[in-house]
């Protein structure tokens, strides 16, 4: 899971990952979440996710991090929007309205970038890294938002042996993972149907998708 895997990823547009719709679970769960609040929101790993519009629409400015250009560039192509780039170390920014792409390494965020944040979208970066790496992810994310701050987590889980991302992440190994600086929440855990098309695409037998409301303490 070196930075090279992505870019090779997105390159070859190996991106099963990508919904290319807005996440169901998004649409049914955020206002719980973000009230009627019109807070930033931390997309970390975010890729071209369309949920990031769905955000914006309703008001919320983006951070959407991000190492791939390539995804960022088609984020606003593919919606036909232009953005203001800004070279710049760490991060290159990709600026339309209030919503920005910071293009650059996730693990290069410090407090200081993130000290406004109050909101986060995490559907597709916990499950994007393999075991190995995701008690990194966790503490690094904690390390960079304030207290206080929500997070709206969607993780994935199966039984078999498949070669992701997306990788599987139990709801153990969430709490496991969390318990400690974060109240957990645990909203809903949904099985996935056999024809639904994750499960049908990597020919699985048993998979769901659990919902998460986190607060930082």
């Amino acid at each position: 899971m070196e930075h090279e895997f992505w870019h090779e990823r997105w390159a070859k547009k190996e991106i099963g990952f990508h919904e290319g719709t807005v996440n169901q679970y998004l649409y049914d769960h955020w206002p719980d979440l973000a009230g009627k609040s019109n807070e930033t929101v931390l997309v970390p790993l975010c890729g071209k996710a369309h949920d990031m519009w769905w955000l914006h629409d309703r008001g919320h400015p983006i951070i959407g991090v991000e190492l791939s250009d390539i995804a960022c560039k088609d984020f606003f192509e593919e919606a036909g929007e232009k953005a203001n780039v800004r070279p710049g170390e760490p991060f290159t920014t990709f600026r339309h309205d209030n919503l920005q792409l910071w293009c650059g390494d996730f693990f290069q965020l410090v407090p200081e970038d993130l000290k406004h944040i109050r909101l986060v979208y995490d559907r597709a970066a916990l499950i994007a890294l393999p075991p190995e790496m995701r008690k990194g992810y966790v503490e690094h994310l904690t390390a960079v938002i304030p207290d206080g701050t929500r997070i709206l987590l969607i993780t994935l889980d199966y039984d078999t042996e498949i070669k992701g991302p997306p990788f599987n992440v139990s709801d153990k190994e969430v709490r496991e993972l969390y318990q400690n600086d974060y109240k957990i929440e645990h909203i809903l855990t949904n099985t996935l149907a056999k024809d639904h098309p994750f499960t049908k695409r990597k020919g699985l037998e048993n998979a769901s998708e659990s919902v998460f409301r986190l607060t930082k303490l």
